[in-house]
This record gives structure tokens, C-alpha cells and sequence, in this order.
């Protein structure tokens, strides 16, 4: 993720001859394929065989070195070439989560093996960081001021690979805690395709929570110089520690961690309404993944969960007297201005999440006097996406390679340059600026990335220097596989 540096006023307006989806009719599962495929496109390591996005190649292949660990794979978060360690770990929690929630309907479009593959690169990584070291967690690679002077081709990086960590004297309990979740949430993925690899993830993952929970504090206070601005942990750790201890328990039914919630939750915000979710956030998430256990299973001591996420969907329902979103004059979900489409992903869905923990016992949001059940949550959800596909002011996609017309200048590296296969030639630091200020589009399509979106009046600049809104991420696009499953697999 870029943040200062970079940026220009001249705007490139859109140049684009294709008319966009109709409002209706899109295809599902054709967006579902590609917000996986993209997935490749963010691969750093030495890439396997059957890799299908074939403008990129292996990158990075000595991260680590020079503290004599192997940090090799994992993802680039957006479209620069750093390993940020937050980010990752979350996109890694809701790709399980995705999977767990609506990998039956990724199976029937033929799409839940690249599912798991997306999900794997990402848990092996993370596996890496984890138990490379006793009571330390590896939590980026890159010097980002360094990267970020830069505009290059991941295949060409000669900036600073430098590996930074969180250890017992500097700890890092939110990025631990997100690690742990998303270790927690695969091992449940993979329980019966691969009971050996599932075992480790769940094993790990209680490891790097109890290191997480021993030994507390910010990653951004042991590490402010390389961690802010980019992926500050603005909301600090508890909410981290309560999602974490509350994927381990979805993992293990171990009532230790049940303990932890009830003895915790209170302190650690279970009574603090929040109204966004995000790789910083978990607020919101730990309240919805909760609340199954009291719809579903009847676990009394959690139905405070259920009544805060009902909180939290009132929130967004207009018309009722708990109504309190902001939409843009084209229906979109409003949070801010950088990346707005990661809000968006993301209440996507935690709606159609809910909606099914609520089918399964037939219960409804009490808005006021207002009833909401599962049907409207998924309206609501289903207009989110449809506005990301096409049904906008604009008539655009914001998802890269998705009918007829969609963004050409995407603020990404790999995408805005010639590839290594077309170019073998090194582009270096500076080589690849002309690209960057280039009003050409992107060389390479970056299929299925969701971009950061537009304004809150449904503007939106087509420049690779406006990185608020052409730059895509992994967190972004993690949460739209979920839904895009959902509507892929549900008759409508």
C-alpha cells in the first residue's frame, strides 16, 4: 500500500470505448475465477509450475537470507514489492473464511481448488514466520521507504530486503494474534483434505496465540519506523487477541479459549460497537463469527455477540432508526477515501455471513421496530457487488479484467510494466518511473484485482498515480471471493 510519496494532480481521464455489464445478468462465477486468479498475481517466491498468470515470474528468492531464515513466498499486499506481515495474515483469514463459509458453492464452480491454492501460499508463508525462531514472529520483509523509491518489476527488486520481527522484549500481539487467526481458520480448511498439514496449522497457531497473549503490545510501537504509516495498528491489539482466541476455539472446541472469550471479552472491546471491519479492525468480524455459536448451537454466554452484530448490520440498513452508513449518491457503501472498496468487500461479506447464521435457525435483526431478515441482508450485499462489477454511475468495473470496461492504469508495479518474459532486459529503480507517469495502460492485465474505488461521489480517475483509488490489495480482494461464491452458487 502506498501512502504519501507518489502522487500527482494531473488526472488521466478515462479513455475507455466499452460499455459495461448491464445492471443485471452478471456473470458470477466468471468474477468468482478471476478474484481468485488475481491471487497469482501477488505471488512472490519462486512460482510453481501450473501457475496461471503467466506475465509474472519468481521474485524475492533470497528473502531472508541475511538473517540466516527462510522468508521465501507469501504475497506482495497491493502493488508494491514489501511482505507486510498484518495484512497478509488477515487476507490469509478471510480466504479460510471464505472457504469455510461458501467453499461448497466454490466447488461447484469449479473453483475451490484455486481457492485452497491462494489460501496455502499464504499459510505456508505464514507457517515460515512463525517457528523460525522461539518467541519471535517475522512480520515483514522490505524496507518500504527504500521500496517505495522505486518503481520496478518484483522480478528485478535490488532495494533493501530487510526482515523485521516481534519478540518477546518488542512484541507484536496484534500481527501475532491475525497470525494465529488465519493459522487457525486454514487448519479448519484443510482438516479433511490434508489432516497432517491442518494439525501443524492449528498447532502453530496456538503457539504464536499464546506468544501473542504472554507477551502484549503493538507491532506498531516495536516497529513504528517501517510499520506506520503503511499498515499501522490503529485499533490496537485487543480486538486481535478476541479474534484470534475466537478462531481457535471455531478450530479446536477447545473450551480453554470459550474461557478466554468469557473472562476477556469485556476488556478486550466485545462491548464496543465498531462499524467497520478491515486488516486493522477485527471488531466487527470476532462479533459476527461469534454470534454462530449462540444462533446455531444455543451457547448462551454469547448471545451479547449476536445483539452487537445486530448493531452493526442496523447500522447499515437504511430506513431504520438505527441507520447510520454513509452510501454515495450511487448506492456504494462510504467509509473513506483511500481504498474504500476493502470496506465494501468486506461488509459484503459479513452480510451474507450473517445471513446464513441466521437461515439456520430462521431468526431476524430487530432494527427498532423494524424487522430485518436474512433475504434483505442479502439485497443489500448483492448491490455492493453488483455496483463493483458494473451497476454504477460510472458504468465501470472495479474489477480488473471484468467486462467490457474496468481500469487501465492500475497502480501496481508488475501490472504498469513490460514483463520480465517480454522484457528480460532489467528495468531498474529509476528505469521504471516513465511507466508509472505513462498514460498507456497497463501492459500486464491484473485480472480479477479489485482497485481501491471511487470517491464518495462515485468519482473515479483512471491514473496509476492516484494509488488511493487504482491500487489494488490482497485484503480487498480476499473477503469478494466469499461473496462472490455466494452469488456464483445461489439462484437469485
Amino acid at each position: 500500500m502506498e501512502t504519501g510519496g507518489l502522487f500527482f494532480t494531473g488526472l488521466v481521464c478515462l479513455c475507455l470505448l466499452h460499455s459495461a455489464s448491464s445492471a443485471s445478468g452478471f456473470n458470477y462465477a466468471d468474477a468468482l475465477a478471476k478474484s481468485i486468479l488475481f491471487f497469482e498475481g501477488q505471488r512472490s517466491g519462486k512460482l510453481p509450475a501450473d501457475q496461471r498468470v503467466t506475465w509474472r515470474g519468481d521474485s524475492a528468492l533470497s528473502d531472508g537470507s541475511s538473517c540466516n531464515v527462510d522468508l521465501v513466498g507469501g504475497y506482495y499486499d497491493a502493488g508494491d514489492n514489501i511482505k507486510f506481515g498484518l495484512p497478509m495474515a488477515f487476507t490469509t483469514t478471510m480466504l479460510a473464511w471464505s472457504i469455510i463459509e461458501f467453499g461448497d458453492l466454490m466447488q461447484g464452480q469449479g473453483q475451490l481448488g484455486h481457492a485452497e491454492d491462494a489460501l496455502r501460499w499464504g499459510t505456508d508463508y505464514l507457517l515460515k514466520a512463525a517457528t523460525a525462531a522461539p518467541d519471535t514472529l517475522y512480520v515483514q520483509v522490505a524496507d518500504p521507504y527504500q521500496d517505495h523509491r522505486c518503481w520496478e518489476r518484483p522480478e528485478d527488486m535490488d532495494t533493501p530486503r530487510n526482515v523485521y520481527k516481534v519478540t518477546s522484549q518488542n512484541p507484536g500481539s496484534d500481527v501475532a494474534a491475525e497470525t494465529a487467526a488465519g493459522l487457525a481458520a486454514a487448519s479448519i480448511v484443510f482438516k479433511n483434505s490434508d489432516p497432517a498439514y491442518s494439525s501443524k496449522l492449528l498447532r502453530t497457531a496456538t503457539q504464536v496465540f499464546d506468544f501473542a497473549n504472554k507477551y502484549r503490545g503493538s507491532y506498531s510501537d516495536s516497529l513504528s519506523s517501517v510499520a506506520c504509516p503503511f499498515y499501522c495498528s490503529y485499533s490496537g491489539y485487543n480486538d486481535e487477541l478476541l479474534w484470534g482466541a475466537s478462531w481457535l476455539h471455531q478450530a479446536s472446541q477447545d473450551v480453554s479459549y470459550m474461557s478466554y472469550i468469557e473472562s476477556n471479552g469485556h476488556t478486550l472491546g466485545a462491548e464496543n460497537d465498531d462499524y467497520s471491519f478491515s486488516w486493522d479492525d477485527k471488531r466487527v468480524g470476532t462479533k459476527i463469527l461469534l454470534s454462530k455459536g449462540f444462533l446455531q448451537n444455543k451457547i448462551g454466554v454469547l448471545q451479547l455477540y449476536k445483539a452487537h452484530s445486530d448493531n452493526y448490520i442496523c447500522s447499515l440498513v437504511p430506513g431504520t432508526s438505527s441507520f447510520q452508513a454513509q452510501y454515495t449518491p450511487g448506492g456504494l457503501l462510504y467509509k473513506e477515501g483511500d481504498s474504500n472498496l476493502q470496506y465494501v468487500t468486506s461488509a459484503s461479506f459479513l452480510l451474507l455471513t450473517y445471513a446464513k447464521y441466521l437461515n439456520s435457525n430462521g431468526g431476524s435483526v430487530a432494527c427498532g421496530p423494524t424487522k430485518v431478515n436474512a433475504a434483505n441482508l442479502i439485497s443489500i450485499a448483492k448491490k455492493q457487488v453488483d455496483y463493483i462489477l458494473g451497476n454504477n454511475p460510472a458504468r465501470m468495473s472495479y474489477m480488473v479484467g471484468f467486462g467490457g470496461r474496468y481500469p487501465q492504469r492500475v497502480h501496481h508495479r508488475g501490472s504498469s510494466l513490460p514483463s520480465v518474459h517480454a522484457n528480460p532486459g532489467r528495468i531498474g529503480c529509476d528505469g521504471g518511473f516513465r511507466y508509472l507517469y505513462s498514460a498507456a495502460a497497463n501492459p500486464n492485465v491484473l485480472v480479477g484485482a479489485v482497485v481501491g474505488g471511487p470517491d464518495g461521489q462515485d468519482n473515479f480517475a483512471d491514473d496509476r498515480n492516484n494509488y488511493q483509488q487504482s491500487e489494488p490489495a490482497t485484503y480487498i480482494n480476499a473477503p469478494m471471493v466469499g461473496a462472490l461464491a455466494f452469488f456464483a452458487g445461489t439462484p437469485m
